[in-house]
């Protein structure tokens, strides 16, 4: 009896393949690039025959799925408008509305990037942003949507991501957004009037290693020790992970015992399923959504990489190098923040993040050193930080070329009777000193001692001394975890923070 049940049984646990299916993304209110060729693709019965037809377009596209059952179609767009409809026919017909032609941003990175408009009830870590009440109200941006990815890991490559569906935006919706993607894209839709389709794929307390395919980390010998390290744990894992919460478990009890003690916390190891393990992330949340078309990247990331500052000048280079050869685009542009002020960052990673626009072409980078918190690693006014992103979109991306887009970058110094003369990138107009005196420089002679020092700005150059150094060599600003600069540039965009030496650590 046995034996004539087992194949109907098997016939049930397969798949079934004679349907045509999509991914999560292309769904009701999704947002496609306008103005290039998009990639659309699904599964189907093996060799089954997939017509694609679009509201936009004069002819339908057809293709045929192959021995895995998978296919693609690539289809020109116009330009930005909507909404239309998209429909695939094979054997079924599946149908998706509301679609819309415009600009597709990929936001992709940690915490920051996460936060919400609106605070999450039990949620210490997202808050809200400050201006919540004045902001929601005022949400009616149908043609802005956000496609939040659902956060999981896993150990290969996926296909599709594990859940997500397009939100249009509202006052009712805009609460779940990403905040700082919102404000980027509110203020360039206000710019442009086009769609803005904006793709969130983040995650709290994650390295950058986490959102890397694993063989660029391989291929690396610098950085394949990530993945080295990881695997090595895992063999382990059980045991390591049971000595965890002992620790965990005494540290809580010394701690209760004394609050006063200042006890650095046991650190939980990488398990098989952990959001910090190299590659994984990407496998799961990344991967699947190669090769939709986008316009470009924003990313908000660093403070889990921020005792690794010196691995992180190669590190983040690396990701946005891999990320352009998946998409197939060499120069796709790449916008960033620069971590802001808190007593847990460094300024070795502020100082990769500088590196990386200095030397990774079709970047930019958003200092946000005057909207830090030094107590909480998630500074609430995100509108500043969406906005100084946005500068860079509308300067490079949409044409206003004449648009002020970065802060003052060191470029250049030398020598002068006792004192250092420094010249900036992106000091149109001259420099400008915010509320009183210029703060936050030192400078060191040849024993590479640091001393407080004064500045004075000329024009386009800062002239820099202290009384304590006879004979200045090197000069740092803002470099510490929680600067308090006021350098500006005539458009009201800071300076980074930056050194002139290259000494470790002192």
């Amino acid at each position: 009896m046995l034996h004539r049940l087992l194949p109907a049984a098997l016939l049930l646990a397969l798949p079934a393949r004679a349907d045509i299916t999509l991914p999560k993304l292309f769904a009701n209110n999704m947002v496609l690039q306008q103005k290039t060729s998009v990639a659309l693709w699904g599964g189907a019965e093996p060799g089954e025959r997939v017509t694609v037809t679009a509201g936009w377009a004069k002819q339908p596209v057809q293709t045929t799925a192959d021995a895995q059952g998978h296919w693609l179609v690539r289809l020109p767009t116009a330009k930005a408008g909507g909404p239309y409809t998209l429909t695939f026919q094979g054997k079924n017909r599946l149908t998706v509305q509301n679609v819309l032609l415009g600009e597709v941003w990929l936001c992709g990175g940690q915490s920051n990037m996460v936060f919400p408009i609106s605070r999450r009830p039990g949620s210490s870590s997202y808050s809200g942003v400050v201006n919540e009440a004045a902001v929601k109200p005022r949400a009616h941006y149908p043609q802005i949507r956000m496609f939040t990815v659902t956060t999981q890991t896993a150990a290969e490559p996926q296909r599709d991501v594990p859940g997500g569906s397009w939100a249009v935006c509202s006052p009712e919706t805009v609460g779940e957004f990403s905040a700082v993607a919102y404000f980027f894209a509110q203020e360039i839709y206000e710019r442009t009037h086009v769609p803005i389709g904006l793709i969130n794929a983040t995650w709290g307390g994650t390295p950058a290693e986490a959102w890397m395919r694993r063989e660029v980390l391989e291929a690396d010998p610098e950085l394949r020790p990530l993945v080295e390290r990881y695997q090595r744990g895992l063999d382990t894992y059980p045991q390591d992970y049971a000595a965890y919460q002992t620790a965990r478990q005494q540290y809580r009890a010394q701690q209760a015992a004394n609050p006063q003690l200042r006890l650095p916390a046991p650190k939980e190891p990488l398990g098989p399923t952990s959001n910090k393990a190299p590659y994984r992330n990407y496998n799961a949340m990344i991967h699947p959504l190669v090769p939709y078309a986008l316009r470009g990247v924003i990313w908000y990331q660093g403070e889990t990489n921020a005792e690794r500052g010196y691995q992180y000048r190669r590190l983040f280079p690396a990701l946005i190098r891999s990320w352009r050869q998946e998409w197939g685009r060499p120069e796709l542009p790449f916008y960033f923040v620069q971590i802001a002020p808190h007593r847990s960052a460094r300024p070795e990673l502020r100082e990769a993040q500088l590196l990386t626009m200095q030397t990774v072409p079709r970047t930019g980078m958003a200092v946000i050193t005057d909207a830090g918190d030094s107590l909480d690693i998630h500074p609430r006014n995100k509108q500043v930080v969406g906005h100084r992103l946005a500068q860079w979109a509308l300067a490079r991306e949409y044409g206003e070329t004449q648009r002020p887009y970065s802060g003052p970058i060191y470029e250049r110094m030398q020598p002068e009777n006792g004192r250092l003369r420094l010249r900036f990138k992106h000091a149109d107009g001259g420099l400008v000193a915010q509320g009183g005196p210029l703060r936050e420089f030192l400078v060191a002679g040849p024993d590479s001692v640091f001393h407080p020092a004064q500045a004075r700005i000329e024009g386009r150059e800062l002239v820099v001394w202290s009384p304590a150094v006879q004979q200045p060599v090197a000069v740092r600003f803002a470099w510490k975890p929680v600067p308090f600069p006021n350098l500006y540039n005539a458009a009201g965009l800071p300076a980074s923070p930056f050194r002139t030496d290259q000494w470790r650590r002192r």
